[in-house]
């Protein structure tokens, strides 16, 4: 039997940031160095394959600091965690690497000088997300107000309406969050904003590759967790964009092909702590489903790389 055609358009750049890359490393290395049990205070990147992975390897993921004895070491997730989290750490000796994407750490070095300046900061992320929490926890309580939408804006009480700056989350929507921050800036003319705008280059790269591809497909299939922000973000911007059908898919086993019954081309991306291999999944299902013409739609190149921290570099 004859399969049907099929175009796959391939949203680029897609899946693993320099972030989640540096914080899987991380993990890895530290097992190499320690050996298993390796604890990790939240899952170190949202993706289940990943984490599954690194647990198989010896890592074992816990919610709280409580949850680690004191003689084994702890890494702290790529999302960052409040300054309460080491310093709790320290106190009961023991040893910890910090895996926060560097970039959220730059948005936590933002908000503390700006506090150090007088200012009560806004913050506009999601309520509940552990990047949002780490970066609220920088500071003392009612130091940092959230914000999640333009409505939030309007009823956020403020210390004082002229001294004021906002941050905001690495993974957020960039048209969503542009319209937030000119809410804010309507009601809080004198409000400061970051040196260099604070959601990460690897967000703002996927996002514009999926506009580009949207309009091409008649689904949009993101390979990615249910509880990856930037994940979301990206079903999001495809159906904005064009795309009649946009889902989240986690594997190839998750894909609805009842759904997708009748459809002539399909755009495929990956949030950024979605690995490759995922994305191969998911193109193999449709290979063997229908007749496969790929087309990669590129709209940046990325040669951002992190650093892991020196103690993993150390030799014993």
């Amino acid at each position: 039997m004859t399969k049907p055609a099929l175009t796959l358009y391939l949203a680029a750049p897609r899946g693993f940031c320099a972030g989640v890359d540096r914080a899987i490393k991380i993990v890895e290395m530290a097992l190499e160095k320690w050996g298993a049990p390796v604890y990790v205070r939240h899952e170190i990147v949202h993706n289940k394959f990943v984490v599954d992975g690194l647990r198989d390897k010896g890592a074992v993921f816990v919610e709280e600091l409580d949850e680690c004895p004191n003689d084994r070491p702890v890494i702290f997730s790529a999302h960052g965690v409040p300054k309460s989290v080491p310093a709790a750490a320290e106190t009961r000796k023991m040893v910890y690497v910090d895996a926060t994407c560097p970039l959220v750490s730059k948005v936590h070095i933002e908000a503390e000088r700006h506090a150090e300046n007088g200012l009560q900061i806004i913050m506009i992320g999601h309520k509940g997300h552990p990047e949002t929490v780490g970066t609220m926890g920088q500071l003392p309580d009612g130091e940092v107000l959230l914000v999640e939408t333009v409505d939030d804006v309007a009823t956020v009480d403020v210390r004082n309406p002229d001294s004021l700056a906002f941050v905001t989350q690495t993974t957020l929507s960039v048209d969503d969050t542009k319209d937030i921050v000119a809410a804010l800036q309507r009601r809080f003319p004198a409000i400061i904003g970051p040196h260099k705008e604070d959601i990460c280059y690897a967000t703002t790269n996927r996002q514009e590759a999926v506009k580009a591809v949207a309009p091409k497909a008649d689904a949009l299939l993101v390979v990615g967790a249910p509880n990856s922000s930037n994940s979301r973000r990206l079903v999001e911007v495809g159906a904005k964009n064009g795309c009649n059908y946009a889902q989240l898919v986690q594997r190839a086993d998750n894909i609805d092909w009842r759904a997708l019954d009748g459809i002539r081309s399909v755009a495929i991306t990956a949030g950024a702590s979605a690995p490759e291999l995922l994305v191969n999944e998911v193109i193999d299902a449709f290979r063997a489903r229908y007749d496969v013409t790929v087309e990669q739609v590129e709209t940046a190149i990325e040669r951002v790389e992190f650093k892991v921290p020196r103690v993993l570099r150390q030799t014993a």
